[in-house]
């Protein structure tokens, strides 16, 4: 009776993860063994079927995660595009996982600029006022906008954001500043300053910026990354450090934090509106636990210059496949 209980259980629980009627799991006989009267359980097959049949997507993304972080670029745009065109998910499961996968793949980020005591709170307070609520609602048209509209989206962000990798320089070669324009620079004086002391004894101090642009910008790139699941870093780095002259390692910690918080709350409305689909997220989460250990040690090795250029070249050409297949070959 307690075998069969636990099959029973086990029958339910696979029928939920992948969108099945539970009725169906229990008489399927494709996904359940039926109970035998020697005490036999239930056994759904089917998630384990599926879970074991994409193992591989373990060590790809123990790669992905190793390159992601020794680049320094958001992890969600290998994923996605990955989940999509490989594992052949539909475009709101695969930002889904991708986000979800991203929320663990950036732990021990944060912790580790949390500890060193580099993240601008107060800035990034003002960034997550735009970037919760902009990634909540991404997250939702996501499962709304027709599936061809969503690729064509997609696309487009990944060319948009290739384009990104490729034009700007690496955030730790970027000048404070720079090119920021006189109106900016006049709105960005005299608004007092903002010093943060890290726990190595390095002190920051630096004019505290204009806020209304950056909440704008963060909004717009909470929006993308909640639709595409991409975008919010590089928008967010890219603007603290050009606009608001933040010293890199405070700009890009500062941006994870506000990244952190934001994904968390697109991957559950995901998780929410959708049935996130485990037997490939549970694959993945573990992987990118392993790749960021490994890209955190050898990414002070690699010429970030040169990875951000190869990647953004990457990502445009990926891109131009998810247009041209769903657009042109279809």
């Amino acid at each position: 009776m307690r075998r069969n209980l636990v099959g029973l259980l086990l029958a339910v629980v696979g029928a939920a993860t992948l969108g099945e009627p539970v009725a169906a799991a229990v008489t399927s006989a494709e996904g359940v063994a039926l109970a035998q009267p020697d005490g036999a359980g239930l056994v759904d097959s089917a998630f384990t079927t599926r879970f074991v049949a994409h193992w591989w997507v373990f060590p790809t993304s123990i790669l992905f995660s190793a390159v992601a972080l020794s680049s320094g670029v958001s992890g969600a745009l290998f994923f996605s595009p990955f989940f999509m065109l490989v594992v052949g998910l539909t475009p709101s499961q695969a930002i889904g996982a991708g986000l979800l996968t991203e929320v663990f793949g950036m732990g021990n980020g944060l912790r580790s600029y949390v500890n060193q005591r580099v993240v601008d709170f107060e800035t990034a307070k003002w960034l997550l006022l735009g970037a919760v609520p902009a990634v909540v609602a991404g997250a939702l048209a996501a499962h709304y906008v027709p599936t061809t509209i969503l690729k064509g989206i997609f696309g487009i962000g990944l060319l948009v954001l290739g384009g990104f990798l490729v034009y700007y320089e690496s955030p730790d070669r970027c000048e404070p500043g720079e090119c920021e324009g006189e109106y900016l620079r006049e709105k960005n004086t005299g608004r007092g300053t903002t010093t943060i002391e890290a726990a190595d004894g390095e002190s920051f101090t630096y004019d505290t910026c204009w806020r209304p642009p950056g909440v704008a910008l963060s909004t717009i790139g909470a929006f993308v990354t909640g639709l595409i699941s991409a975008g919010l870093p590089e928008i967010v780095t890219t603007q603290l450090i050009v606009r608001c002259r933040i010293p890199p390692r405070v700009a890009v910690a500062t941006s994870v934090f506000v990244l952190a918080i934001a994904a968390t709350a697109g991957a559950i409305v995901h998780a929410l509106t959708a049935t996130p689909v485990w037997y490939v997220v549970a694959w993945s989460v573990p992987g990118v636990v392993i790749g960021g250990t490994i890209g955190t040690r050898v990414g002070k090795y690699v010429p970030s210059e040169l990875m951000e250029t190869g990647l953004g070249v990457v990502f445009g050409l990926v891109g131009l496949v998810v247009l041209v297949t769903e657009f042109v070959v279809a």
